[in-house]
């Protein structure tokens, strides 16, 4: 009986360390809101909201809600500030091959 209690309370005490999900399908917006505090409306198209959580200085997430559940989580991350000013297109002649 004494072994039982004790691996009982050994599985009890592990999966107390285990790591909750950050996000997960389905989730409320509600709940998501409660646990990312810093996350701000970044667009609103019908019934869908997507939120903006920023994760540190190069990444982000947006999470996409309809109808109150989560139906699209999406990792970005930004452009360097030197790539923000190179031109998109260069000229033909400059091509190097």
């Amino acid at each position: 009986m004494k072994k039982v209690f004790i691996l009982f309370v050994t599985v009890v005490l592990l999966g107390s360390c285990g790591v909750r999900p950050e996000f997960q399908q389905g989730m409320t917006e509600r709940k998501f809101l409660r646990q990312n505090k810093e996350a701000v409306l970044s667009g609103i198209d019908g019934n869908q909201k997507t939120y903006r959580v920023n994760r540190g200085d190069r990444f982000y997430v947006l999470a996409t809600f309809e109808e109150g559940k989560l139906v699209k989580l999406e990792e970005r991350e930004l452009a360097p500030a030197w790539m923000q000013n190179q031109p998109s297109n260069q000229p033909e002649g400059n091509r190097r091959n």
